[in-house]
């Protein structure tokens, strides 16, 4: 069976939309709350590897802190991106589901569902 992951914050409507999706599909998946449990660097550039996505594409640009940690520089490398995200997990779009070797941003929903099983 392939691994499902989904990277999970539960305030967050459009995530919670995710987990619904996968439990009306019957589809147990590993939920990660990666808030609570944040990433490190190289699972992050896994994730981003899967993803397709460089680190800015995969940040949330309107977040406070994304301003607060001056984010918007475009000398930054995608090494000291991913550091920001390791930092600061609220800066990483949600929610990410990773089915095998590929993921999707599920901004739409309908992003995910072509990774399904």
């Amino acid at each position: 069976m392939t691994d499902i992951t989904l990277y999970h914050y539960s305030r967050c409507s459009k995530s919670r939309a995710a987990l619904a999706l996968l439990e009306e599909r019957g589809i147990n998946a590993t939920v990660v709350h990666y808030l609570d449990t944040p990433l490190n660097a190289q699972q992050l550039s896994k994730l981003l590897e899967k993803l397709g996505l460089s680190a800015r594409q995969m940040m949330r640009q309107g977040e406070a802190v994304y301003s607060e940690m001056n984010l918007d520089n475009p000398d930054l490398s995608e090494a000291q991106l991913i550091d920001a995200m390791v930092q600061a997990p609220i800066l990483i779009e949600r929610p990410i589901l990773a089915v095998g070797s590929r993921a999707a941003i599920g901004r739409p929903i309908d992003n995910l569902i072509e990774l399904l099983p």
